[in-house]
């Protein structure tokens, strides 16, 4: 497995959560979606995420803690934070509607990000990665619905 995204691959094997992003990727599979990703290095307090922003990119966190909250007419409510192994940003990835909630680095994290034009490469490329990730993300979607103090965390 590609030294890049093993750290990655490990918080997502570790990930026992009721929403955990378990796609079923061979160690070639994995590594063909980490040539597709870009790490990001997020100090405490760093935005990830901008509620009512338009941006469909979806982050796989590796390290640290992503607090998910919503502002609203009565101020700020967290939702959920988010621990290794969980992806973010899939509603909007799916919708294609803005932002519905703000996402922040609760400490310093490490995130992978999979812009929609890198998506796009991967499914012309790699058609049966792409198809895992996809249902690996509806399921996550899946289960935040269900979930209902979670089904507002969709972001």
């Amino acid at each position: 497995m590609s030294s890049a995204i093993q750290e990655l691959c490990r918080a997502i094997a570790q990930n026992t959560s009721y929403d955990a992003f378990a796609p079923a990727f061979s160690q070639a599979q994995w590594d063909i979606l980490g040539a597709y990703l870009q790490p990001l290095d997020m100090p405490a307090g760093q935005v990830l995420i901008n509620q009512g922003t338009q941006d469909r990119t979806l982050f796989f966190i590796e390290s640290g803690a992503l607090s998910v909250h919503v502002v609203g007419e009565e101020g700020q409510m967290q939702l959920a934070i988010l621990n290794p192994g969980s992806v973010v940003g899939e509603g909007a990835f799916f919708s294609r509607l803005p932002r519905s909630a703000n996402v922040v680095a609760t400490g310093s994290a490490r995130v992978w990000r999979l812009s929609p034009i890198r998506f796009a490469e991967l499914a012309n490329r790699q058609p049966a990665v792409a198809l895992e990730l996809t249902l690996a993300l509806g399921s996550v979607i899946a289960r935040r619905m269900v979930n209902k103090p979670k089904r507002v965390a969709v972001t």
